[in-house]
């Protein structure tokens, strides 16, 4: 009798754990909010995948994210702070971008030895560095390294439904055993973009958002 291999345990995390819970007095068509709780992951250029992966690489795809036209890839690097301290396997999450950035939550700044500053997804200036390596070479960042913040994506008609803009803040009530709010929900509005709440591996256990009977998005 054959024995099935061991699942990876980012992929058992899933660099994104998806959750639906059922939101009352949501937009006209939607019944239901997703909060999605990112694990660390890696955003990378083209050229810093050929660094790492071998001249002519592509990311492969090994899971689509609910966003359109995003992924959860196949490959991995390993991330390494000060001291030598390391995350073995950091997934990667395409597609590639203008530049690379690593977001960790709390716990993994402490693990790798790094002060990390809360930002916006692509808000990089003035942030620590890394060493990422790959099967095939090394690239380190000057900066790049953050605790992205709590966020909430959507497109122009919720946006309009619950009177916010881009940039505004939002606050979202997780009733669990944990019952907590979340104040300063960054807002994300975009063409084609889904109503999607995006928190870190910690902010996600600390109000234990996987046993949540609901969730409501409030504005300030």
């Amino acid at each position: 009798m054959s024995i099935a291999p061991p699942i990876e345990r980012q992929l058992v995390e899933q660099i994104v754990r998806e959750l639906v819970l059922s939101q009352a007095g949501g937009p006209p068509g939607k019944s239901n909010l997703v909060v999605s709780v990112s694990a660390r992951h890696v955003h990378l250029t083209d050229e810093d995948v050929e660094t790492l992966f071998g001249t002519g690489h592509k990311l492969t795809v090994a899971k689509d994210l609910y966003q359109d036209g995003f992924f959860a890839a196949e490959e991995t690097v390993m991330v390494v702070g000060p001291r030598r301290r390391m995350l073995p396997t950091v997934r990667i999450l395409g597609p590639t971008r203008p530049e690379s950035q690593v977001e960790l939550a709390f716990t993994d700044g402490i693990s790798l030895g790094i002060d990390l500053p809360i930002r916006a997804s692509g808000d990089v200036r003035g942030t620590p560095g890394c060493v990422l390596v790959g099967p095939k070479g090394v690239v380190e960042l000057k900066q790049g390294v953050i605790r992205a913040e709590r966020h909430v994506h959507m497109g122009p008609a919720d946006a309009a439904f619950y009177g916010v803009k881009d940039k505004d803040r939002m606050s979202l009530r997780v009733n669990s055993n944990c019952d907590t709010t979340f104040n300063n929900l960054l807002v994300r509005v975009g063409k084609k973009i889904k109503l999607e709440v995006h928190l870190d591996t910690d902010e996600g256990n600390a109000c234990d958002i996987d046993h949540a009977s609901s969730v409501e998005l409030i504005k300030k």
